[in-house]
């Protein structure tokens, strides 16, 4: 050897020795989040802008989404490899799509509860769930707590509602205006908006679903089939990354919602981070987030979702709650203790 390849070769064992890792050998995963760069999507923004997926050999690129259902489909199609996703929505695709060849696996749990809600103004009369019963609501169509108010519904006797559909952007403006008596949303997203449009908070009734009976599972970690098989290690150094920055996240909101601001330079960094805070408190460190262990399911909880899903949506087939979770690639236990008591 000449004195340059000596040299290459002493670099190249260091680097080794060192656990670095040429660019070219980190693994590109492309991630969609559910919904725009909010608050929430601090959780994969923040661990993202430390470094933290690179440093576990990954290249991933994170984009914004328009619904957990589109992400189902597009993680389904091959366009991403991973996403966040609404769990009752990755259990309609799967039930209605039967034969498809790449149906989503959820791999971690991050909303153990799902943030959906009824909300209404006090001057509705509404107080309760069963004075919903003859008033019209409105929600996008495929709005989940719309798609699940069935399930609410039927926990709490709640009779005939009128529904009107509308553009996300107007469904706040709407009940504001007094067009519609109540909306259906996720709680952090839907009250932060009715106070953007000149609601005042003690004038804000919040129906949270959990609260009144409905114990869905919300927001999930998906990962296509493809990449489970072919490169399983590339989805646990995901979720071990995740978890570290997620821990962060909900150590100091404050400071991690700049890597939302990063990435939409626009956004309301105050309001963002009230976001954040309400989702961590609600949904991420709730107390049945805190009795499953992050990221984890209880298998008995579970399985009556897969129950109520298929019955509120009216599947093509029964959803196999074996076949949408995963709990194998999940991080040891140490790494999953993230949660604040």
């Amino acid at each position: 050897m000449n004195k340059r390849q000596l040299l290459q070769s002493f670099l190249a064992a260091s680097a080794l020795s060192f656990g670095l890792v040429p660019a070219h050998a980190q693994t590109p995963i492309k991630f969609q989040l559910d919904w725009r760069f909010e608050g929430p999507a601090a959780l994969f923004l923040h661990p993202a802008a430390r470094g933290y997926f690179k440093a576990a050999g990954l290249d991933v690129s994170i984009d914004a989404g328009n619904g957990s259902g589109g992400t189902v489909t597009r993680v389904a199609s091959g366009a991403y490899d991973m996403g966040f996703a609404d769990l009752a929505a990755l259990m309609e695709f799967h039930a209605n799509n039967p034969d498809s060849p790449n149906k989503p696996v959820a791999v971690m749990m991050v909303y153990n509860n799902t943030p959906a809600s009824v909300m209404a103004l006090k001057k509705s009369g509404i107080t309760k769930p069963a004075d919903l019963a003859g008033k019209k609501l409105g929600a996008p169509v495929f709005d989940a707590g719309r798609r699940a108010f069935p399930i609410f519904a039927k926990a709490n006797n709640i009779g005939a509602v009128n529904w009107t559909a509308m553009d996300p952007t107007l469904r706040e403006t709407m009940l504001v205006r007094g067009d519609i008596d109540a909306i259906t949303g996720f709680t952090f997203t839907s009250l932060l908006n009715l106070e953007a449009r000149g609601a005042k908070a003690s004038d804000i009734v919040v129906l949270q679903y959990p609260d009144y009976g409905v114990k869905l599972y919300g927001n999930v970690i998906i990962a296509s089939p493809k990449l489970i098989k072919e490169n399983p290690a590339a989805v646990k150094a995901f979720l071990s990354a995740f978890a570290k920055g997620a821990k962060e996240v909900m150590a100091n909101p404050a400071v991690a919602i700049d890597s939302v601001k990063k990435r939409d330079g626009i956004i309301d960094t105050a309001l963002e981070t009230r976001r954040l805070k309400l989702a961590i408190d609600t949904v991420i460190n709730s107390p049945d987030a805190r009795a499953d262990g992050f990221g984890a399911v209880d298998p008995g909880r579970l399985s009556l979702m897969a129950s109520q899903v298929s019955d509120a949506f009216g599947t093509k087939t029964r959803v196999n709650p074996e076949a949408v979770w995963t709990a194998s690639l999940l991080p040891p236990a140490a790494e999953l203790n993230i949660l604040k008591k």
